[in-house]
């Protein structure tokens, strides 16, 4: 790949980077703790599964204090948000990596017969995991639990724009994982630059769009398969039909989580133009009831990650549009309060960019169809949002739209269920994980063919008469 140095979730400028140490080693270390068969036992893979439930409860109170530290996550928030859903999708695939791991039947036609189909999962090798900034706990263990569960070794970087939860990450893994399988690698853009220099197996990443490509072109280097969790910009969709008040809660409630550092919040909302005063007057009305008078005040309200991003955010609100809520910013306190912006210019650059921040455009549109049409004129969203009473509107948009996933008449939940995948679609991502999704995508679900020597047919075998031909072409 070029010299372009990157993070986690974030974009860096070109440049040549000293070459970091323990990189290679680390490469090495879990390559050969890979090859030596160590990850491949059931018993084994369980163990690592359980360890890292371990690492949950035992560390609990450092981690809580860390995601307070690097991101000032509420208390509940960060537990539930990154800790408490991340133990209860590491259990599911404790529970059911013995059977997920066995060979499955396949049916075989009649050309095939006699003999026997089967699906092995193996697993891919070593993998690389690149984690972000936004739900450093959660985006790191639960791909890496996938990757555990199927019998890979693993590479893992926590991201060092949380420095804090990074430190507490590496110690916690180092301690209860300890039979060099999982490697943990501390450190900046240059050290992700060298990471993706090295052949994987597979590459696991999450982060922005733009550093998403950077990493499917250093893959593409050594033919190595990725799973992209990248974002775009995830509208909601609201009907006059829809329950308003419920909306507004919702949307205020997804798209505020975590300051609305996630890759899932509302984007944007595209609301029936007869609508859009009282969407936005229970929007203000749950704001204030979940942050108070005062969100900056409020213990339930999380800050913006580094200057970098408050200064970026600042920008986009200017020339945003106007604020009919919040709108006010505090620098020093990495404070952006809950704001909604009417009037937004098309051409804002609020509108061509993910925002990835406390900042909600809310556009009127005229029907469903204009709606529809607006979200189809950009790239595909990692999430769509859908608020409506009227199932046929409903029905609509899943039909004419094309996203990661959709969450009707709610937010972010989607994501929750392990038997729902999760991933984007075109600029949004590439490949699903969650559940057994996330188990078949750290395997390879190599096919098997079994036949018996007895019998042995020659309808197969030159020489190639024309009774053969006839009896072929009708099997077939």
């Amino acid at each position: 790949m070029a010299t372009t140095e990157i993070s986690a979730g974030t974009d860096h400028g070109a440049g040549t980077p000293p070459a970091p140490t323990g990189v290679v080693d680390a490469v090495t270390t879990a390559r050969a703790a890979f090859d030596r068969g160590v990850t491949r036992p059931i018993a084994g893979r369980e163990r690592r599964l359980e360890a890292l439930v371990q690492l949950l409860d035992e560390g609990e109170g450092r981690l809580l204090d860390a995601l307070a530290t690097d991101v000032g996550k509420p208390r509940m928030e960060a537990w539930a948000t990154d800790l408490g859903v991340t133990a209860s999708e590491i259990k599911l695939l404790g529970k059911h990596v013995a059977k997920w791991a066995k060979p499955r039947r396949a049916s075989l036609p009649l050309t095939a017969m006699p003999g026997r189909g089967r699906i092995q999962p193996e697993p891919l090798g070593t993998v690389l995991i690149i984690a972000p900034w936004n739900y450093p706990v959660q985006l790191l263990l639960e791909p890496l639990a996938a990757a555990l569960a199927a019998g890979n070794a693993a590479v893992v970087k926590p991201s060092e724009l949380a420095p804090a939860t990074s430190a507490v990450l590496t110690d916690l893994l180092n301690h209860h994982l300890d039979d060099d399988a999982v490697q943990v690698i501390e450190g900046g853009p240059e050290v992700a630059t060298e990471l993706l220099e090295q052949r994987w197996d597979h590459i696991f990443f999450t982060g922005s769009t733009k550093v998403g490509r950077v990493v499917a072109e250093a893959a593409a280097k050594h033919l190595t398969p990725v799973t992209l969790e990248l974002g775009g910009k995830s509208p909601a969709i609201v009907h006059q039909s829809a329950n308003l008040e419920v909306a507004g809660r919702r949307i205020a409630w997804g798209k505020f989580l975590n300051a609305g550092q996630t890759c899932i919040a509302p984007d944007y909302v595209l609301v029936d133009e007869a609508v859009q005063d009282e969407l936005i007057e229970h929007i203000r009305t749950a704001v204030k009831d979940f942050y108070g008078e005062d969100p900056k005040a409020s213990a339930d309200y999380a800050r913006i990650v580094n200057g970098r991003h408050f200064d970026r955010l600042s920008g986009l609100l200017e020339g945003g549009g106007r604020a009919v809520l919040g709108g006010t910013t505090d620098a020093d306190d990495r404070y952006i309060a809950p704001t909604v912006l009417v009037d937004t210019p098309p051409a804002a650059a609020i509108m061509q960019e993910e925002i990835f921040g406390p900042l909600l455009p809310v556009l009127p549109v005229a029907s469903v169809a204009e709606a529809i049409d607006r979200v189809n004129s950009r790239p595909k969203p990692l999430a769509l949002y859908v608020f409506a009473g009227d199932d046929d509107v409903v029905d609509a948009v899943l039909d004419r739209t094309s996203s990661g996933g959709v969450c009707v008449n709610h937010t972010i939940l989607h994501i929750t269920p392990p038997e729902l995948p999760f991933g984007g679609v075109g600029e949004s991502g590439i490949g699903r994980y969650h559940g057994r999704s996330g188990f078949d995508t750290f395997s390879n679900l190599k096919s098997v063919l079994r036949k018996p020597t007895f019998p042995d047919p020659a309808l197969l075998y030159p020489p190639y008469t024309s009774g053969k031909e006839r009896i072929v072409r009708k099997a077939l």
